[in-house]
């Protein structure tokens, strides 16, 4: 059995602030996080703790506390730390996982103990399952409602799918075909499917290049999904290739080099503020985001997940000054105003577009929210 790794702690505790009592000292606002730092999805993951680590010292007046774990990409250990961060630190809220195996079951710990979730991955719930996450990637129909309406322009009849077993690709492949047959777009004609695990696809990718599709979409994620790009490419396909939000990461152009060039993927608008319109909500978010993202961590660095994190400080700098007003850090009515405090917040642009959550809605985003990005020389241009 794998020994679990050390947690990466960050408290951001003080002493009591002076001239205070102890009872009346403020409790800490606790984030428990629980990312793929390791694993098959681990792409994911570490921009979100590389962010998490850029974050302020307190939200509304309130000391941050931040504990990060390592989920592995395994969906028990995912659940085991939800547990952990709920019964041993009494957190405030439930961040994560970013891996989509992963962040389902944690859901199922936020429902039974009543602890917000701001969830790190698209994940598809059971309805009413969700009324105590809320996520802050897009939902993948909200992407597949850009990617399908680029397609059209470009007279995109008929598709191939390549897609992760889990569920990940399982949503995709239902989401793209819900909106494909709303919006009258193309036919999936031929399905694959592989392991994230998997280092070659290449028997899948004989069957797909054989049906011949106008264009392939790719469901894979950060630089895993380089690999079955290459192997279509390899396999002589010569049509156009889609990728999902989950490829919006140079990881793709470092892996995939020449062969991904050309390539179309849907990405939240974090990615590329140069190239927004000068009214675009997000611009401003997204250059804030780029800007303290590579100035950590190097130039060109910024992705779709990092900026993630990114937006978890946004949202909670508006909806917890509104939960401070009914109750306290650390106390269950806290937890029930930080959840009606995201269901009310109202209108909230952030770096990936802009939310409005609801009661009855908990993904938030609209269908303008995708971009569709080109590769074009080793680098992302808007189309």
């Amino acid at each position: 059995m794998t020994r679990p790794s050390r947690p990466f702690v960050r408290s951001l505790m003080t002493a009591a602030v002076l001239g205070l009592a102890a009872t009346a000292a403020l409790a800490d606002l606790t984030i428990g996080v629980s990312l793929p730092l390791t694993g098959p999805a681990s792409g994911l993951g570490l921009p979100v703790q590389n962010y998490i680590k850029l974050w302020p010292t307190s939200i509304a007046g309130e000391k941050l506390k931040v504990i990060v774990l390592d989920d592995a990409t395994d969906p028990t250990r995912g659940v085991q730390n939800a547990r952990r961060f709920v019964t041993e630190d009494k957190v405030d809220v439930i961040m994560g996982s970013a891996a989509t195996p992963v962040v389902i079951p944690m859901a199922d710990v936020a429902f039974e103990t009543q602890t917000p979730q701001l969830m790190m991955s698209p994940g598809v719930l059971v309805a009413g399952k969700d009324a105590w996450s809320f996520r802050l990637p897009q939902g993948n129909a909200v992407m597949a409602h850009a990617l399908i309406e680029h397609m059209k322009k470009l007279n995109v009849k008929t598709l191939g799918f390549l897609g992760y077993t889990d569920a990940y690709g399982e949503s995709w492949l239902k989401d793209f075909q819900d909106q494909s047959a709303l919006l009258g777009g193309p036919k999936i004609v031929a399905t694959e499917r592989f392991a994230r695990s998997d280092t070659s696809v290449t028997a899948q990718a004989l069957k797909l290049v054989s049906a011949n599709p106008d264009a392939m979409l790719v469901v894979a994620s950060g630089s895993g999904a380089a690999m079955p790009h290459k192997a279509l490419i390899e396999r002589g396909y010569k049509g156009r290739i889609y990728q999902t939000h989950a490829a919006a990461s140079r990881d793709l152009m470092r892996v995939g080099g020449k062969d991904v060039e050309g390539s179309f993927v849907v990405s939240g608008p974090a990615v590329v503020p140069e190239q927004l319109a000068a009214g675009h909500p997000s611009k401003a978010l997204a250059q804030d985001y780029v800007n303290k993202y590579e100035a950590a961590y190097g130039k060109g660095s910024r992705n779709q997940f990092g900026a993630h994190a990114f937006d978890a400080v946004v949202v909670l700098e508006k909806a917890v000054p509104m939960a401070l007003k009914k109750a306290r850090p650390g106390t269950p009515a806290f937890r029930a105003a930080l959840r009606e405090a995201f269901e009310t917040m109202g209108r909230t642009p952030v770096s990936q577009g802009v939310l409005n959550y609801t009661k009855d809605n908990h993904w938030g985003f609209t269908t303008e929210t995708g971009v569709i990005l080109k590769v074009v020389n080793g680098d992302w241009k808007v189309e």
